[in-house]
């Protein structure tokens, strides 16, 4: 009988976890007695008994050559969690397209590439789990945040090719989607500056989604039911698409997306976020 996850899964990489999510899924994977590699931009950062990864998303071949390298270490990934990411916020007509296509690049375009190692050396060993970390963005876009709805909602149309292409192959495909967590996320939020003139009301409702944003953040669970709701689709040993977040954002608000029409769902967004 399963009962822990490293009755699964004994190795696993986790991109990002140095805080927030990928840090309370690197604990949780830790206290269920796996061996975790986890990776920063800096490895200082890593506060965990892990075996630290320097990886940047922003360089795709190195980060794949980080991850080939930790793979030999390891002998092998039994579980990768491609957690790592960032936000930008901005008006997209208002800033540079290089700003957007940066971010599309890193963290999509970075996150197929260690998706395809991952699932190479998955589908030649004849099992493991391959988490691409979403968001429920790709249901409810984040206004103001156009680079990281495209990279989110590209995920999750990867994850979901990827659930088809592994069937009946002992490799296991996890779309995880969270909603608002207390994390440090919008501290951390890359700011672009705006390279054209915004129009008065354009900046006050920009101001509103921020403020918005913020108050939904710092309302949000702390990261560690994210890490619960992941250990329950790990132990579940099967693909498929995981919401995680409050009873709101990860039950009622899908709901609302498959049975109301897109014109209701994009006025409450509207009215949410101030942008009505």
């Amino acid at each position: 009988m399963v009962r822990r996850i490293s009755d699964l899964h004994r190795t696993a990489f986790v991109s990002g976890a140095s805080d927030g999510l990928g840090q309370a899924f690197a604990a949780l994977l830790l206290d269920e007695g796996v061996r975790v590699w986890g990776t920063a931009r800096d490895p200082a950062r890593l506060r965990l008994p892990l075996h630290p990864v320097g990886l940047d998303l922003a360089d795709s071949s190195a980060a794949l050559a980080a991850f080939e390298r930790a793979a030999g270490e390891a002998g092998g990934f039994d579980l990768v969690v491609n957690n790592a990411g960032y936000g930008v916020f901005g008006g997209f007509a208002h800033r540079e397209a290089a700003d957007w296509r940066a971010q599309l690049d890193a963290m999509l375009g970075t996150t197929l590439r260690l998706s395809h190692a991952a699932l190479r050396a998955m589908s030649a060993r004849g099992r493991g789990c391959l988490v691409n970390v979403s968001s429920l963005a790709v249901e409810f876009p984040l206004p103001f945040m156009s680079g990281y709805n495209a990279a989110k909602a590209g995920l999750s149309a990867l994850s979901e090719s990827l659930i088809f292409e592994t069937r009946g192959t002992g490799v296991t495909v996890i779309d995880f989607r969270p909603g608002d967590y207390r994390t440090s996320f919008n501290r951390s939020m890359r700011p672009v500056p705006a390279t054209a003139p915004l129009p008065h009301a354009t900046e006050s409702v920009q101001a509103r989604a921020w403020v918005a944003l913020e108050a939904g953040l710092n309302g949000a669970p702390p990261p560690g039911r994210a890490a619960a709701d992941l250990r329950r689709a790990l132990l579940r040993d099967r693909s498929g698409t995981v919401r995680s977040g409050s009873f709101f954002q990860a039950r009622l608000a899908p709901l609302l997306v498959r049975l109301a029409p897109a014109s209701v769902r994009r006025a409450v967004l509207a009215r949410f976020f101030g942008c009505a």
